[in-house]
């Protein structure tokens, strides 16, 4: 049971470390008018393997703290957020929700949650902040749908020893 939990440990740091090297070369447009954060498609893996909630969560913490540069508030919303937003995947993939609910999440969480604490950082409206951020969102839930449907194509949570979490 140990190398269980070992392996699950491993795969998320590998999980954490790739949202950050995503967010390390998509910046120019992840902070962008209509923030395409196409790391958080990643977020989708947590219909895959439950276990990367908190990380995804983490994740967010770090790339927030290094290229975020908005303080404390940013860096306690994004993880608020990474966490909601896998929570709702794991808790809908669970009750038999399609993929499309990963589309609706990794869509509509970041796309009005980040507004919130932005406008007020920014003095930017609400509204305008999440006009913009809905639609780069979108593009994001999108990829999140087809990464998740082509691993369950081919059976990624059999792959692992972890089984997808389910253990």
């Amino acid at each position: 049971m140990k190398s269980l939990s070992n392996q699950k440990l491993v795969f998320s740091a590998l999980c954490i470390a790739l949202y950050i090297v995503v967010m390390i070369c998509t910046q120019s447009f992840a902070f962008g008018q209509y923030q395409i954060r196409i790391a958080t498609a990643l977020y989708g893996l947590s219909a895959i393997f439950p276990f990367l909630i908190l990380p995804f969560g983490l994740a967010n913490v770090v790339s927030n703290t290094v290229m975020g540069g908005l303080g404390l508030p940013d860096i306690i919303g994004g993880f608020i957020v990474g966490i909601v937003t896998t929570s709702i995947i794991v808790f809908a993939k669970r009750r038999g929700c399609g993929n499309w609910i990963i589309w609706a999440a990794v869509t509509f969480v970041p796309g009005l949650g980040v507004p919130v604490w932005l406008s007020v950082l920014l003095d930017i409206p609400y509204l305008v902040l999440a006009s913009s951020l809905l639609i780069g969102q979108c593009i994001c839930g999108i990829a999140s749908v087809m990464l998740v449907t082509a691993l369950e194509r081919v059976g990624a949570g059999k792959l692992f020893a972890f089984d997808g979490g389910k253990q």
